[in-house]
């Protein structure tokens, strides 16, 4: 047994030491956390439009459904699998399946249509009048839920209804004729090619194209800047387009950064059952789990630091039970 593998041994059973603590703590944060954004954006008081707020409101409520279905009833129940051998009497795996595939494409392909509508409000006015609506947000989320729903029923019937609570790729029992079919290794890759290789690179389109406008309009206003006698008074415009442009990069930076590992770890692994042979260390798949979820839990961080007004209504609901403690303890 060389040392190579002994030392991948040691950081895989580091990893799954580490994630009895570290998936039930992302939980019980993850809730909560998208529970307040949920609460927060409904409002309507952070001075976004009501399109942008319907896309972050779908992201928050999609990715409370990815913690719920993922982490709490998957990833958990792996982790303490002596704790919950009582799922594998309780026939509603594919059910599961399905639901929690269909919740993970819905958060992903949210997220791609968020960008293409800052894409679409920052780099084309004309368009922008049309299509950057929330009757326009309604429908394209309202889309979405349906094609990822319908898509992913499929799981139904490849995966068996019995939990298998192990660390493999698949969590409910597979039958192994199913399993080792080409016919489903196909189907699998193609899952992951759509969530979320594609996004991944709609989002570097979108934001790539997003910049090279920012880019052109910038030079553009510093040469009518060099033109005009004295100062120019402030352009609300490109205030509007920078606030747009942070929110859009760091939302969609923080989600390619962290879906990264698992996207490749995933698209591998297919790609050895279909004979084309790569090997990964086990622990890899178990760092890009980790991301993937940690994902769901850091949009309501993002809108804290990018956005004051935000910040500015979670202050004001922390203080409201404390005050309302005080009046009533005077």
């Amino acid at each position: 047994m060389g040392l190579g593998f002994l030392v991948k041994l040691q950081i895989l059973r580091a990893l799954q030491d580490s994630q009895e603590i570290y998936y039930p703590v992302l939980a019980a944060v993850g809730v909560p956390v998208n529970l307040v954004t949920i609460a927060i954006l409904s409002r309507g008081k952070c001075g976004l439009s009501k399109c942008v707020t319907h896309y972050l409101v779908a992201m928050a409520a999609t990715d409370l459904l990815v913690i719920i279905f993922d982490l709490i009833l998957r990833q958990i129940p792996i982790v303490y699998r002596e704790q919950f051998r009582f799922m594998r009497m309780v026939p509603l795996c594919n059910i599961h399946a399905v639901l929690l595939y269909a919740a993970t494409d819905c958060s992903v392909w949210f997220t791609v249509t968020f960008t293409f509508d800052r894409f679409i409000a920052i780099c084309s006015p004309k368009l922008r009048a049309k299509y950057c609506t929330d009757k326009t947000a309604l429908v394209v989320l309202g889309t979405v839920t349906v094609v990822s729903c319908v898509k992913n029923i499929s799981w139904y019937f490849l995966y068996t209804s019995r939990y298998w609570l192990s660390n493999s790729p698949w969590f409910c029992l597979v039958l192994i004729a199913v399993g080792r079919s080409l016919p489903w290794a196909i189907f699998e890759f193609l899952h992951y090619v759509l969530t979320p290789f594609i996004p991944f690179l709609l989002i570097l389109l979108f934001n790539a194209l997003t910049v090279r406008s920012i880019l052109v309009a910038s030079r553009a206003r510093r040469r009518l800047q060099r033109h005009s006698n004295g100062e120019s008074p402030p352009d609300p415009e490109m205030a509007n387009r920078r606030k747009s442009m942070i929110l859009l990069f760091v939302i969609s930076g923080n989600f390619m950064v962290l879906w990264v590992v698992f996207m490749v770890c995933s698209i591998l692994r297919r790609l050895d059952y279909l004979g084309f042979s790569v090997s990964l260390p086990n622990f890899v798949p178990e760092i890009g789990f980790m991301l993937q979820l940690l994902s769901c839990c850091t949009n309501t961080f993002i809108y804290a630091i990018t956005q004051r007004k935000f910040r500015d209504e979670l202050k004001n609901g922390v203080k409201y039970p404390i005050t309302k403690m005080i009046v009533l303890i005077r």
